[in-house]
């Protein structure tokens, strides 16, 4: 798939963005798992985790500061942060993305997708 034809690097360009940074945005899955569950999702389009090593070094940690920051701003103190890896995880779109998980959830019952 193309970058152009990704639903996430639309989503990066023209989504309704809960917060957003240069390189990164979060947005609300729309179908969420939780009282909060936001997705966190780069610009540079990677297919999944796997690929993290084509992020360079300083890149990877403003990703995981990102996610951190949005949590915080969110106003979660206790959530969980999940990244799907291949289909038999539960990835359905080959696009790396962080969810970010919190408030009132049963966790056993979570899969996200």
């Amino acid at each position: 798939m193309s970058s152009e034809d990704c639903l996430f690097c639309r989503l990066y360009r023209e989504g309704d963005h809960v917060r957003s940074v240069e390189g990164f945005v979060a947005v609300r899955d729309i179908n969420p798992k939780a009282e909060t569950h936001l997705l966190v999702i780069p610009e540079r389009h990677v297919p999944g985790f796997r690929e993290i090593g084509e992020f360079p070094a300083e890149e990877a940690k403003r990703m995981l500061d990102f996610v951190a920051d949005t949590a915080r701003e969110a106003g979660l103190e206790d959530y969980r942060v999940v990244v799907n890896v291949g289909k038999g995880a539960g990835q359905t779109i080959f696009h790396l993305h962080w969810h970010i998980l919190g408030g009132s959830v049963n966790w056993e019952s979570i899969r996200t997708e």
